[in-house]
């Protein structure tokens, strides 16, 4: 008894489906019957393939000797219309392996369509203009609103692999943290993404890690440090942040022996609202003087003459200067190149420029996992771009040696230096 071909069985769904009409619960039939008219024309040009290789059709003689069909496998197609299923040939007996070129080239595209897709979702499109940019540049329609989203859904997955992926091969020098606020329409309120970036040993700019949170309290930044570290993440020289106080308790609760640097932009933000404009310049130049002192001594000692200068004339000024006192010279305790660095929180900052830029196209995102999807997707992208190693070898060991002083660790020199460009190679996403 000769057996069906596959193509025949897709025509018979075919021909059931429209004798049929509608589904069991009445709803209409025309999305599936678009899918099984491809997946029918695609088994048809597959089986065409197998027959011109072998030179005969299914139950004839002749054509190429030796070789045979070899019955099927699965073939799943991802498309923007949903997933594809047909039955590829297989053939048995030839010189080199059977691989038909048509599902190459296929599963190809389909794979450089949908990274085209997440690429321009990632830039800051929205999924109404991914539809319109592809129709315009490819001459009609080519992928649905719809479709475009669940494309995007790759973003989620990524997300996921992204926040259980081990940390312990990050050797983490020196660590930001920052909140970043967006609208969310669908409950009609704003919600943080909190973020920690990292200058790793040798230089190298990496995002570690990102999450929600509708605020930064100490429960939260807890719950946040302490993810990091249970995936193994190790302590760090210092952390930058800004002045929240629940940020502070819990990176000193983390932390203990890492220095807390206080943002110096934030800082002097803070400043120049305390001080009259005309006397702005002059006051601003000594405190300039106080952040960049060559020693930790030294700094202690020009804001304390700022201090006895101005503590008449601007008292509040100088009591944002001592708030947070040994926090905001406690980047004076790293390396002098590196203190331009680890004074403020600009490298977070210039990530949240870039993420304000997508969210400008997206105002008003649905709901937080939307949120998480596109921010995600801007700031790994940032992390690969700006993963440079920046630092030499003798500053990698001047590093090691800080790590003994500051956090009491004992290595061996050489062992840490071989091991800190394993480590730092590691990919973010």
């Amino acid at each position: 008894m000769r057996k069906i071909a596959p193509s025949e069985k897709k025509r018979q769904e075919l021909s059931e489906l429209l004798r049929v009409g509608t589904r069991d619960d009445g709803s209409s039939c025309v999305s599936e019957f678009i899918r099984l008219a491809v997946e029918k024309t695609l088994q048809e040009l597959l089986e065409s393939e197998q027959k011109e290789r072998l030179g005969r059709a299914r139950y004839e003689r002749g054509g190429e000797s030796g070789a045979y069909r070899n019955g099927y496998e699965p073939g799943r197609l991802k498309t923007g219309e949903g997933l594809m299923e047909v039955a590829k040939p297989q053939i048995r007996g030839l010189k080199e392996p059977y691989r038909s070129e048509i599902w190459s080239r296929l599963s190809e595209l389909s794979g450089n369509l949908s990274r085209l897709v997440i690429e321009m979702y990632a830039l800051g499109m929205s999924t109404r203009d991914v539809e319109q940019a592809l129709e315009g540049a490819l001459g009609g329609f080519v992928l649905s609103k719809s479709s475009v989203s669940e494309i995007t859904e790759e973003l989620t997955a990524e997300y996921e692999a992204f926040k259980s992926r081990d940390l312990s091969g990050f050797d983490a020098a020196y660590l930001f943290l920052d909140t970043v606020y967006e609208p969310l329409r669908r409950f009609d309120c704003r919600t943080g993404v909190m973020c920690c970036w990292a200058y790793l040993a040798d230089g190298r700019k990496v995002l570690l890690d990102l999450t929600t949170a509708n605020g930064e309290s100490y429960d939260a930044c807890m719950d946040f440090l302490r993810g990091m570290v249970k995936r193994g993440l190790r302590a760090p020289l210092s952390v930058t942040t800004d002045g929240a106080s629940g940020v502070i308790k819990a990176v000193e609760a983390m932390w203990p022996k890492s220095k807390r640097v206080r943002c110096w932009f934030h800082k002097m933000q803070n400043l120049q609202g305390k001080v009259p404009p005309a006397a702005w310049p002059e006051f601003k130049a000594l405190v300039q003087d106080v952040r960049d002192a060559p020693s930790l001594d030294e700094g202690k000692r020009r804001m304390q003459e700022i201090v006895q200068r101005y503590g008449r004339e601007f008292p509040e000024a100088c009591r944002c200067l001592q708030d947070d006192a040994e926090a905001s010279l406690n980047h004076l305790h790293i390396l002098p190149r590196h203190r331009q660095y680890v004074r403020t929180t600009n490298l977070v900052e210039r990530s949240f420029l870039e993420e304000r830029r997508r969210t400008k196209t997206i105002p008003h995102l649905w709901d937080e996992r939307s949120l998480l999807k596109l921010v995600f997707a801007t700031l790994v992208r940032l992390s690969d771009r700006w993963s440079r190693r920046q630092f030499s070898q003798l500053e990698q060991e001047m590093i090691i040696d800080l790590r003994g002083r500051i956090l009491g660790e004992t290595v061996n020199t050489n062992t840490e230096t071989k091991n800190c460009k394993r480590r730092s190679a590691n990919r973010v996403a």
